[in-house]
Order: C-alpha cells, then structure tokens, then sequence
C-alpha cells in the first residue's frame, strides 16, 4: 500500500498520510482555486465525494453521472483534477481518460473501481492513470488523494517550461540500460521523462513480472510509463509500430527522444530505431544510446557525465529482478565499469554515449567528441541539458 504525500504511478493505494505538503497547501488548507471533476454513476458515491473533497477551502467539485457529461466539462476547461469511476454508461472511464489525456495532457486522473485485480490495474496504466483506487474509497483516502493530485498539477503546470524527454525501447530495461543516468539527471533537473517500451519481452522471461519491474523502475525515476505490447523478436519498423510513436510524441509533445541505435544485433532495436526516425522526425532531437547487443559500428559522438546518478541507475536496474541474476551486463560492476570506459571521452568519472542524429535545437552539441572540458559538467547541481550542450 502506498502513500499519497507524492504523487505514484498506477498503485492500489492506502492514502491515509501526508508526509509532504502540496505547494498550495499552507496549513493543511488549499489557498489555490482547484476544480475537481467525479465522475461517478453511483449516485451515493458521487455525493460522498463531493462532501468530503469540498471541505477543502478553494476547491469546487461538480459530479457528472455518465462519461459523455464528464467530458463534457472537460472540453469547456472546468477540470483541474479528475475523479473517474472505470465503467460508466455513455462512456466508459477509460475511454473518457484517453480522450481527456488529448485535450490536456496534464490533468491529473484517479480511476476508481470495485474491481482489486491486476487486470484492471493493468488497463488503467495503460491509459495513463495517476492513482488506482478499489472501492470503497474512505474519506482520508479521498483527501490525501486530492492533495497529491494538487501537488501533481501543481508540478505538471511548473513544468511546462522545462523540455519533456521521451526515451524509447524495445523491451522492458532497454532505455534504464542506455541511458538510465541520464534520464536521472533529467528528472533531478525538473525535466518530465516518460518512457515508451513497446512489448512486455515476454522471450526475456514471464511477461506479468517483466511488466510489473517495468512499472516499478519509472515510479523510482519518476516518470511517465506507456507500456504497448508488441511482439517481442517481432516488432516491425513500419505499422503498428510507427504509429505507436506518433500517438505517444502527439500526446507529450518532447523536446528531446533517445532509442535504439541501428548499430545493433537484435532485430527489435533495429526495428524500433527505423520507426522511430520516422515517428520522431519533427521532434528537435534524436539522440540513440547503446545497447548491450550493440555492434562496433556503434559511434557515439556525445559523452554525457552521470557523476552522481550511477547509484540511481543501478537501482533503476534492479528494479528487473527477473533479468538480473541471468543477464551479466546488469551486473553492478559491468555497468560501472562499461560508464568508467566511456568517461575517457567525457570527462568525469562515469559517463553514457550517445549517437546524436538530430539536433536542431541545439540541446545536445553534434559531432563534438573528445573530452568535455566545461567545467559546470561535473557540477552535481548542473542540469541535464546542460551537462549535454556544453
């Protein structure tokens, strides 16, 4: 069971305590103006909801009974949070989250059901819920609930700003493996990361456990997860693939993507490195990182420094329990040892190689190899971008 002081992802959840406050909390009061959205056919529990979440000063909570009114509201802009029941006459909860997901990326969702199976938690993180909630909700859970939905979009809304990053990958562990200290630098500069993996790479092990590691590593990083399942050893470079990507990249908007190389054994890194150049092709930056199947064509022209988040990486890594006592490349030593090599080029003590083949925006500096003399790069304060455009 978890805790609602921060906000998870996707986790049948006990929230009955706050450690951390919201940015708009001050005295355990809400001084912002948030509009809640419940939408709920059960009449009994929509009116439970909208009594208890109302209590909290500055906030204004409207119920609707089906997911056409729901959507509604959300079309007019009336929604900072929303509370959805999973199955609903007009539409259904998760078709009402998808369609609210594309008018604005940013609203934090709370799915609530009767239903505690892994399915349903499952399909809900498939549509990109942020908190899963089995019925009956008591009123602590609601509460807490709402004030990690506040933070969240308190923190979504701050970040609008910061270039979102999207790391792609075949398989569950593909991107913690290439460029998991990176993606930590990232989210320790305030940058949003999701992760797109295409299958569940069931040829790996059982797909249940490699989905449920998959889902545990991005709520240690702290970012978005899209999990697809794509057949593994199968996945195409044309069609489902591509448009897979182009759903993901319309919906997030990144600034910056890193996937497969070409330079590379599996034929699902090859695969996904095609369908994402296309896919991405409009997105400032493409940047592709190293897999342990990579071949010595591999070129990497930039060296990032991730001098403080290998321990991050590491744990990230032992996030897939079922691959790491048969894979020797997740081995603590091998990846600190393969970092260390890289740092000859990058400076620092640990670094992660990157292919650059598009940079437009100028965030990451092509073709610029050597060692990294700015001195900011070992900086643990600086950013991401930073340590990459130096």
């Amino acid at each position: 069971m978890g805790d609602c002081s921060r906000p998870h992802r996707l986790r049948t959840l006990d929230c009955t305590g706050s450690g951390g406050r919201c940015p708009l909390i001050e005295g355990g009061l809400c001084v912002g103006d948030l509009r809640v959205l419940v939408a709920e056919d059960d009449r009994d529990l929509a009116e439970f909801a909208r009594t208890v979440l109302s209590r909290r000063p500055g906030v204004t909570v409207m119920v609707a009974t089906d997911g056409r009114e729901a959507l509604a509201a959300v079309d007019r802009g009336d929604v900072d949070v929303l509370f959805t029941d999973i199955e609903m006459p007009g539409l259904t909860g998760l078709d009402l989250v998808g369609q609210a997901r594309r008018r604005d990326p940013g609203l934090p969702v709370v799915m609530m059901t009767a239903h505690a199976s892994v399915d349903y938690a499952i399909t809900a993180l498939r549509s990109q819920v942020d908190e899963f909630l089995v019925k009956p909700v008591s009123a602590a859970q609601f509460r807490s609930c709402l004030d990690a939905m506040t933070t969240l979009r308190h923190d979504r809304d701050a970040a609008g700003a910061r270039p979102t990053v999207l790391a792609i990958g075949a398989h569950p562990d593909d991107v913690e493996i290439g460029v998991g200290g990176l993606l930590a630098a990232h989210r320790a500069a305030g940058d949003p990361v999701v992760i797109l993996t295409l299958s569940r790479g069931a040829r790996g092990g059982t797909a249940d456990d490699r989905q449920h590691e998959s889902l545990a590593a991005a709520e240690l990083l702290g970012a978005r997860l899209f999990l697809e399942d794509l057949e593994d050893t199968r996945i195409s470079a044309a069609d489902p693939t591509v448009s897979i990507v182009e759903r993901v990249t319309r919906e997030i908007d990144p600034s910056i993507v890193y996937t497969h190389s070409v330079h590379d054994r599996h034929q699902d890194h090859r695969a996904v490195h095609q369908a994402v150049s296309v896919a991405t092709r409009r997105v400032a930056t493409l940047a592709c990182f190293q897999s342990p199947s990579a071949t010595v064509d591999f070129q990497p022209n930039r060296f990032v420094p991730i001098d403080g988040f290998t321990d991050t990486k590491l744990a990230l890594l032992e996030c897939f329990g079922s691959q790491t006592g048969i894979r020797d490349y997740l081995e603590p030593d091998f990846v600190l040892a393969t970092a260390r090599y890289w740092s000859r080029f990058g400076g620092g003590r640990s670094c992660e190689p990157l292919e650059v083949l598009r940079d437009t925006s100028g965030l990451i500096s092509p073709g610029r190899s050597g060692r990294t003399t700015a001195a900011h790069e070992h900086s643990p304060t600086a950013t991401a971008t930073e340590r990459m455009t130096a």
